[in-house]
């Protein structure tokens, strides 16, 4: 007999963009260490585990690597898609994968969810926007997944009635709300309506809302407890406690299908809930071999039952705010748990100040754009196939599409600046920077930096002046950190900084040139530079460099030539300047000019000439951007690093003795002597960790010396770090399985890291052992039977380096 009882897990996977808005790249962020940034830490907790999820058995061995993903409903932020697609091609390509196998699963109807585009709150958006921002998510998705979405993910599932109907307007069939998000709901046939206000509609069903316009669209509202307890009840510590508490849904004493389903953020399986993702897909498996239940996503209920259920919403509610959509426009009580004393009193000029912006970008486009884009509205919304694809045959594309007839070049660039501008005026509504405590948090910070990229366009664009009056309103945005003061001087101190123009694109690529072997073309983020001409020398700790190159932009296509100096004197002395000369003979004067005193080793005249040649010596190391100025630091401070490290070595040598006498009777090291051991200890440690050729008998050594001193150690970062090398290690080998060497040193590390004090993530050196054992082993394995020695040592290692780590072979 067919089963009546259907089950669907939904997961909304998103994180807020997080570039540079100038750059297009993501800089390093030091709150995600060891990782680099927030982006790629949260990937290795969640995504990339809930691509190769671990099915263990009863020893808490790995028998099992399956993708969750394939199995659930999920959703994609498409800037976070875009992230992974750079970043985590490996991770990107299994989420697509994952929709494609979904379909086979669930008669043709893919798991995946569209959201709008960067996760605006769009009851809040303007009209105009809210469209935007659903066309932009759906082309999106049919870019990545290759078909239309059937529903899309609301943020924060914020819904009214016009945001629910721009969704049937643009041929989506569904959405999923919270369970408080509903009205009064009434059965076929029926006049009168049932009031279910808190939460008591039934969510076993589907339902569907009449819309103004005629249509109507299919709602799901999920399972409020499970989903609550799955997010902040510890649910996830247990697989059969988990499956339990979904099954338990079911009402048992009703006829007819039933469709339990919950609905959490997709990070609850790995970031906030460490080894979610195992307890997900344990769940799973154990629902998949339960014949009373099925499997379902909501393309194939809604197919199977369509709803006959009619709803009503709560206009302008959400599933993150008790008060509507409040969250993101007043101080209305919600917060993410901020110190005593704290308001979000700034969320309300925040948004006003962003609101006066947005209008005046918008007058703006209206004035300018028809001139080379006729239907600017229209293109807008055509835009996000050049985001997706930034290459000359799309921008041939759409320009044939959308801009009037016979553009030059210059005139390309003003449309492209205009639709940029219009980009980021959009991106400054990204909901999260409203969602958290405090005004000058990173979330909040980046929307102020889209904010300062479409105010620099528009003063390209008109040479005028909006930033001023901005400015001015975000003063009435006060920080709950009397040192951040108000949004005026957040926007002072961590936006105006990073904003970039084509001279310090310029001077970045300048100065870290100093440090780099650039070729005749080399990218810098969203840049192409092309020298032109250009000189280096070097006398004793001193570099030069002079030159000239062409800057183009890869997203506007706006270009320059200019010209630099920059003067190294060794250290952190670095100055330099970049201008546009009026032709090549003022040019060459500069080089002769420069190049001569550099020559003569007359360093203070080398500077007084490129301070003349270009007017004034602007540019420094601070010139350069966040994680080249990093690893240029790291170069110009490694010989001190190395001259302190060999101090410090030869001084903790020379009392060592002591210090382990004194651990050896709990007498409390000297504060000098324990910050001594802790450099120098943590320091070899890092260093030895990190070689190619890994010293197993010095690091244990090194591990004895730091626990009979009483040494804390960075696990953390010593972890990642001997992570990061097996990772290397793994890639080499799989590439040509057939080395035993590598093999060889590759089981002697595991076991090292075996019984080692950090926490490793082997999960992807355990993702190219399991490949592995699928498609070589059997080789060997046969090979051995055979009787050939080296494959019976290469299936003993192979055999081995599984144990450790943690496979079942």
């Amino acid at each position: 007999m067919a089963t009546t009882r259907y089950l669907c897990i939904h997961g909304h996977f998103y994180q807020p963009p997080r570039e540079n808005p100038w750059l297009e790249s993501v800089e390093h962020q030091e709150s995600a260490y060891p990782f680099h940034d927030w982006n790629e830490r949260i990937t290795a907790e969640c995504y990339a585990p809930n691509a190769n999820s671990r099915i263990l058995d009863d020893d808490g061995y790995i028998t099992r690597i399956v993708s969750n993903y394939s199995r659930i409903s999920f959703n994609f932020g498409p800037t976070l898609l875009a992230w992974l697609e750079r970043a985590r091609p490996d991770v990107y390509q299994a989420i697509l994968r994952a929709d494609a196998d979904s379909r086979r699963h669930f008669s043709g109807h893919g798991s995946a969810l569209a959201q709008g585009y960067n996760h605006s709150i769009l009851p809040l958006c303007s009209r105009r926007d809210r469209q935007t921002q659903i066309e932009w998510g759906v082309r999106d998705f049919e870019h990545r997944f290759g078909r239309m979405p059937e529903g899309m993910w609301l943020p924060e599932t914020a819904a009214d009635t016009d945001t629910l109907e721009a969704l049937a307007d643009a041929g989506l069939r569904f959405t999923v709300l919270a369970p408080h998000q509903a009205i009064e709901v009434r059965p076929p046939g029926r006049k009168d309506w049932r009031d279910v206000r808190g939460g008591r509609i039934d969510p076993r069903r589907g339902y569907f809302v009449r819309l103004p316009s005629g249509r109507s669209l299919a709602l799901f509202f999920y399972d409020g407890p499970v989903s609550q307890a799955v997010a902040f009840e510890q649910l996830l510590s247990n697989g059969d406690k988990f499956r339990a508490r979904l099954m338990g849904a079911f009402d048992e004493t009703r006829e007819g299908p039933q469709l339990v389903h919950i609905a959490t953020d997709g990070e609850t399986y790995g970031h906030h809930h460490r080894h979610g993702d195992m307890a997900l897909a344990y769940a799973l498996r154990t629902i998949e071999a339960d014949p009373s239940v099925q499997l379902t996503n909501y393309g194939e209920f809604l197919e199977r039952f369509p709803p006959d259920h009619e709803a009503r919403i709560v206009e302008r509610s959400s599933w993150s705010c008790m008060h509507g959509v409040e969250r993101w426009r007043s101080n209305c009580g919600c917060s993410t748990g901020g110190r005593p004393g704290w308001t979000q009193e700034w969320r309300t000029p925040l948004r006003g100040a962003l609101d006066w912006l947005r209008d005046r970008l918008e007058v703006l486009y209206e004035d300018l754009a028809p001139a080379v884009l006729p239907k600017p509205w229209e293109a807008r919304d055509a835009y996000v196939s050049l985001i997706l694809d930034r290459g000359d045959a799309s921008v041939e594309r759409f320009f044939a599409a959308h801009g009037r007839a016979g553009l030059d070049e210059a005139e390309r660039t003003t449309a492209l600046k205009l639709l940029e501008m219009q980009r980021h005026a959009l991106l400054m509504y990204t909901s999260c920077a409203w969602f958290f405590d405090e005004l000058s948090g990173i979330e909040t910070v980046q929307v102020l930096g889209y904010a300062g990229r479409a105010i620099q366009l528009a003063a390209e664009l008109a040479m005028i002046n909006v930033e001023t009056m901005f400015m001015r309103l975000l003063e009435d945005a006060r920080s709950n950190l009397p040192e951040q003061g108000n949004g005026a001087q957040i926007y002072n101190m961590h936006v105006v900084p990073t904003a970039v123009d084509l001279p310090r694109l310029v001077a970045h690529y300048a100065v870290s040139s100093l440090f780099s072997d650039y070729s005749d073309r080399t990218r810098v983020h969203a840049y192409l530079v092309d020298q032109v001409d250009s000189q280096y020398k070097s006398l004793g700790r001193s570099k030069l460099a002079v030159g000239k190159v062409r800057v183009v932009s890869e997203i506007t296509r706006e270009q320059q030539v200019l010209s630099f100096g920059i003067l190294h004197l060794g250290d952190h002395n670095l100055s330099g300047g970049v201008r546009e000369f009026q032709g090549d003979e003022e040019f060459a004067l500069m080089c002769k000019d420069v190049l001569g005193a550099f020559s003569r080793a007359d360093m203070p005249e080398a500077l007084r000439l490129l301070d003349k040649h270009f007017l004034e010596l602007t540019y420094s190391l601070r010139s350069l951007f966040r994680d080249e100025q990093r690893r240029v630091l790291d170069l110009i401070v490694g010989s001190a690093m190395t001259d302190a490290e060999g101090l410090s070595g030869r001084l903790y040598e020379a009392h060592s003795p002591l210090l382990r006498y004194l651990a050896t009777l709990d007498f409390p090291l000297p504060q000098a002597l324990g910050r001594l051991a802790d450099f120098v200890l943590n320091t070899t440690l890092r260093r030895e960790l990190g070689r190619r050729e890994l010293d197993f008998s010095r690091i244990r050594t090194l591990l004895e010396e730091a626990e009979g001193v009483g040494i804390e150690l960075d696990r953390l970062g010593m972890g990642y770090a001997l992570q990061q090398a097996m990772e290397a290690a793994m890639e080499q080998w799989v590439d040509r399985p057939e080395q035993l060497g590598r093999l060889r040193r590759l089981r002697r590390t595991a076991e090292l890291a075996q019984s080692l004090p950090f926490e490793l993530d082997l999960s992807l050196v355990q993702n190219y052992y399991f490949r592995t054992l699928e498609t070589e082993l059997p080789r060997f394995s046969e090979q051995a039977d055979r009787g050939d020695p080296v494959a019976v040592e290469w299936r003993d290692n192979f055999r081995a380096l599984g144990t450790a780590l943690g496979m079942r072979v």
